[in-house]
Parts: C-alpha cells; structure tokens; sequence
C-alpha cells in the first residue's frame, strides 16, 4: 500500500460564524440524549464531510439551556483534502459550498453564516479577547411584543432604567466576580468587565449591553439579576457593589431567566496577535492584583 500524500493528511482550521434560537436547545455542550447545539452541529458537519469519526468542533463561548447566539464563533480542524473536495464540480469556494451544505442538513433553529480558512494561530476560545452579550426585559412599561417572546423576559413590574444604569456601571472593572458566578473548582471567578450598561428602547424594553473578556457560569444572568430589585426600589443603587466586594453567592441574588440573553459577538486581536493571546488566556490568572487574561472557561448563561 502506497504511503498517503501530506495533502491527504494535513489538517487545516476552519472558522465558522454562526447563530441559534436557543429556545429547543439543552444549551450549547453535546450530551448524551439530550438536544444540544454542538450535538447538532457536530452531526451536520460529519455528514456533509462525509467524516468517519465526529467533527470535534471548538467554540468561543460555552451557552446554557435556552441562551440564544447571534455573533458566535467556532473552529474545526478538518482534512485539507476534504475542505478541497467541498465545491465538487462547482466552482463556489470551500467554505461558501460548506456553508450552503450546511444549510440542507441543519435544523432551521441553526444557521452557518461563514465558513473560512482560519488565521494562523486563531483558537476561538482562546483568541477571543472580548464577548458582548445583549439581555432584554420588557417591564409593566413597555410593549410585549408576542414575536419576540422568545428572546424578551417579560417582568411585570415597573423597573427604574437610570437607577439600574447606575448600579450596573459602579460593577465595570477588573473584579473577582464569585458572587455572580457558579463556581468550579479550581476556576477563577477573576474577570475584566468592560461594560454594564442599560437602555430603554423606543417600545419601552430595557435592553442591558454587557461586555467582558469572559465570563463564568451563569455570570450575566447574575449580574443583570443584582440589578433588577433596584429597578424595583426595593434595594440601593450601592446594593450590587456591596454583592461584588462580599465576594460570596449570596442568598437574595436572583438569576434571570435565560431566554432574555444573546451571545451578539465576539471580539479577536489583530491577526499578528492571535497565538499570543491564545497563551495569555490559558494561562491561569492567580491574585486579583494581576491583569492577565482570565481563562475562558465557558461564557455564560
């Protein structure tokens, strides 16, 4: 038997862009039995490459049971010669005849946008240097709309925005972040976040931009949850802050549903600096004091 050609063997890195409707979804990770995103995704992509072994597919941020996404981002290491075979007899790109595959074997609730040849160094978990996510809360105040109920949590209380843009820009920073976060052992709760902040639209829904370079679990529908009962009066606008410094779960912190939150992008350096970053962000950030990265080790829900 004739040893295989390097082009036959050689795998390459794949970066694909790409939205869900989280609703159906057991969030992200593929487990056993249940309906996941990567489970699906995963299907799709070995049946379209027609891989013998399933696609190991890589993601920037981990989302949980009814998370949606819109700006997410994942990586596959394929064969060079099956991303070459793609196209077929077409003369369409690799990654817009993946991505147009894609589409007649994914369930409508998923959608590949792009498929392209990955910079060198790219990781999209570990490149990443930042993730938005957006919440939206539709209070006594504003127009339900039973289209977007889906992605809108409806509260049936009316809710202050300008105290709750206080309480949330008083949390931006670099902080230890335990009291928002589910904790794992050995994973540190230390995060950057760049912004926390709240707007009321023109349909009277108060929208919360919440932006990080990670996050931890369940940490946006734990901060946005600190915040709500000051919306509410019913705690100071210092009442977060002091949550933060404890340092500790506490008991009257409320986790916000999670079909009110979408993962809307994430954010990579300069081509130039993609592996380096990929280093700094697995390495583990010690003492509170340091500016490391932290080490994504999921985003949220």
């Amino acid at each position: 038997m004739s040893e295989p050609k390097p082009s036959d063997t050689a795998l390459i890195r794949v970066r694909l862009d790409l939205a869900y409707d989280g609703t159906d979804f057991s969030g992200w990770a593929a487990q056993p039995t249940l309906r996941t995103v990567q489970g699906e995704l995963t299907t799709g992509l070995s049946t379209v490459l027609r891989s013998p072994e399933p696609v190991r597919v890589t993601v920037a941020g981990r989302t949980d049971a009814g998370v949606h996404a819109r700006g997410q981002v994942a990586h596959v290491d394929l064969d060079a010669a099956a991303w070459a075979a793609l196209p077929g007899r077409s003369d369409r790109e690799p990654g817009r005849a993946l991505v147009s595959r894609l589409v007649g074997v994914l369930p409508h609730d998923i959608v590949v946008r792009r498929a392209e040849l990955a910079s060198p160094g790219f990781d999209a978990r570990f490149s990443a240097v930042e993730r938005r996510y957006l919440y939206r809360l539709a209070d006594a105040d504003a127009v339900r709309d039973p289209l977007r109920r889906h992605e809108t949590v409806w509260w049936r209380r009316p809710l202050d925005v300008e105290a709750m843009d206080e309480a949330s820009r008083a949390l931006v920073g670099l902080r230890d972040f335990a009291a928002f976060c589910k904790q794992r052992e050995g994973a540190t709760t230390v995060r950057t976040l760049l912004d926390f902040s709240w707007t009321r639209g023109p349909d009277g829904v108060l929208e919360a931009t919440v932006r990080a370079d990670a996050f931890c679990h369940s940490m946006v529908r734990s901060l946005v949850g600190s915040v709500v009962p000051v919306g509410e009066g019913r705690r100071d606008r210092d009442w977060p802050r002091r949550l933060q410094e404890g340092a500790q779960r506490g008991s009257g912190l409320h986790v916000m549903p999670p079909h009110g939150l979408s993962l809307e992008e994430v954010v990579y350096p300069d081509d130039a600096e993609l592996a380096n970053r990929a280093v700094m962000t697995r390495a583990r950030r010690a003492p509170v004091t340091t500016a490391a990265p932290a080490e994504a080790e999921r985003t949220e829900a």
